[in-house]
């Protein structure tokens, strides 16, 4: 009987994975209503100078930015299900997960690209008030780190 409730207890993943998945395409469809709103606005106004182009440029990399978040959220709640529900969901080979290395594996690489976008947002918005080069230094080094992290998983699948 202990067995049965232990095997049975995988399903309370089914918890997380659908947080993730309501989290996800929340963020997506409001970050879709954003940027809506700010073209209206754009149109509505129609002004065109450079500090309006600026501004817009770096409110589109901030919604990139969301928009990775929310594909990380999406990737982990279709990783979990995949791994403790249905390892039968049909899913591309590039998202395909057998253990939570792998899982771990893809939400750094979105990890990265969050953080490479998060500082071209700021290289963008750069106004000579803040240590960008402090920031960039700070954002490479963990770069480094998770890249270190991601060749090293994959040095020890090979063996």
């Amino acid at each position: 009987m202990l067995r049965r409730i232990l095997a049975s207890s995988r399903y309370l993943v089914l918890i997380a994975v659908v947080g993730t998945f309501v989290g996800a395409i929340t963020l997506l469809v409001y970050e879709a209503m954003v940027i809506a709103n700010v073209v209206m606005d754009l149109i509505r106004e129609g002004s065109a100078s450079p500090k309006d182009a600026k501004s817009l440029a770096v409110g589109l990399i901030q919604a990139v930015d969301v928009f990775l978040i929310a594909i990380a959220a999406y990737i982990i709640s279709l990783s979990l299900y995949a791994l403790f529900v249905d390892d039968t969901l049909p899913l591309p080979r590039w998202l395909q997960v057998h253990d939570l290395e792998d899982l771990k594996a893809n939400v750094v690489s979105v990890v990265i690209a969050v953080l490479a976008v998060l500082f071209l947002a700021e290289a963008v918005g750069w106004d000579d008030t803040r240590d960008i080069l402090g920031f960039g230094a700070a954002l490479a080094l963990v770069i480094v780190a998770l890249t270190f992290f991601l060749m090293s998983k994959k040095g020890k699948s090979k063996d």
